[in-house]
């Protein structure tokens, strides 16, 4: 799955795998939110959702090296875009989160 303008991609918690930078990576929960992992270094977010005990992470795509063989389904959140980010496919389009 691809969702919003993050580009996330979903694993499932036993297929992820942090190949380097685990010393660095920072973590945050706001509020008692979502896990957000982030690099203290260069900002970047990397992934989050339930990590580390639940059952999916969800991954920044851009922390990818190559493809990953996923395509986006749908964009959510787009009520919250920048007024010059334009859509340009037909797929579905949510105010906020993807309905359930």
């Amino acid at each position: 799955m691809i969702t919003g303008g993050c580009l996330c991609g979903g694993a499932r918690h036993e297929d992820f795998r942090l190949l380097s930078g685990g010393g660095l990576r920072r973590v945050y929960r706001p509020g008692g939110g979502a896990v957000k992992a982030f690099c203290p270094v260069c900002g970047s977010s990397l992934f989050g959702a339930t990590w580390p005990q639940g059952p999916e992470v969800s991954i920044r795509l851009g922390t990818v090296d190559g493809d990953p063989g996923l395509r986006p389904k749908y964009h959510t959140f787009v009520d919250s875009k920048a007024v010059w980010d334009e859509i340009l496919d037909d797929l579905p389009q949510y105010p906020g989160a993807k309905p359930d």
